[in-house]
This record gives C-alpha cells, sequence and structure tokens, in this order.
C-alpha cells in the first residue's frame, strides 16, 4: 500500500523567461482552462439545443507578493502599464516537492501585465503590503 498524499499548494515557485532571477509570490491564481460552446437549435426540432465546442479561454494570471522596491519584475509591469511598451514573457509555475523538486510545472506563453495594484494601507492592522500583478496570457501547457 502506498503512503500517496495529494501535494501541498503552499511549495511553488515562479520564473519568467526575460526578466532575470526567480520571484517568490504569497499566491498564484487563474491556472485554468475552459472550453466555450455555442448552443445550436436542431432545425425542426425546436426541443433540442446542441451545445458544440468553439474554443478554449483562459481567464488572467493574477500573481501576489510582498512589495520589492526597484524589483525587475515591477518595472516590467510599470513600462507596460504606464509607457506602453509591452514585452511579453513565457512564465514557468512549479510546484514543488518536500526537496525543492517539481511535481507538476505550467508553462504560460506570451504574458503581459493587465494591471498592477497595492493592498490597503490601513494603521490599526499589522499586515504586509502586497502587490497583485493580473497577466493576460494566450494559453499555458503542463509538462
Amino acid at each position: 500500500m502506498s503512503n500517496y498524499y495529494p501535494p501541498l499548494g503552499f511549495h511553488f515557485k515562479v520564473e519568467f523567461a526575460n526578466l532575470s532571477g526567480e520571484y517568490q509570490f504569497q499566491s498564484v491564481s487563474g491556472l485554468n482552462v475552459e472550453l466555450e460552446t455555442e448552443q445550436i437549435a436542431e432545425g425542426g426540432e425546436n426541443r433540442f439545443k446542441h451545445k458544440l465546442p468553439v474554443s478554449t479561454r483562459y481567464p488572467n494570471l493574477v500573481l501576489k507578493r510582498g512589495i520589492k522596491v526597484d524589483s525587475a519584475l515591477t518595472k516590467w509591469c510599470r513600462d507596460a502599464l504606464e509607457n506602453f511598451d509591452i514585452k511579453p514573457t513565457n512564465i514557468t509555475i512549479s510546484l514543488l516537492n518536500e526537496n525543492h523538486e517539481p511535481l507538476m510545472t505550467w508553462n504560460v506563453v506570451h504574458a503581459y501585465p493587465l494591471k498592477w495594484s497595492v493592498s490597503e494601507f490601513n494603521a490599526e492592522k499589522s499586515q504586509l503590503a502586497i502587490e497583485s500583478i493580473e497577466l493576460a496570457y494566450n494559453y499555458f501547457n503542463i509538462q
């Protein structure tokens, strides 16, 4: 009998192809794909509608982390959002095991920034200042 447990989702790494360094994030979301369909009514028979596949849809990728001053990633985002200097890059997201080895890897293709935001500042709470980066991308594949 095997001692198999599903992997934990807190041990992962994110790497950007065109940006030097490895970036630590608090969370990554948006790694899902959905098949879009179109409904077609059957000719002469109004009781039935057929759902036909049309295309796949990928939501935006959202990365969250503590704010870092003078970050190459933040500069890349600001260049795109403030100067319209958009330089798409590929991103590799790896879920890691206890030995820091990849269990699963998602290759996100042609990603570029859509939104950069900072969490609320509140003098009544002792919380980290979190930046969120929202990225559009063409597709991902799993290795």
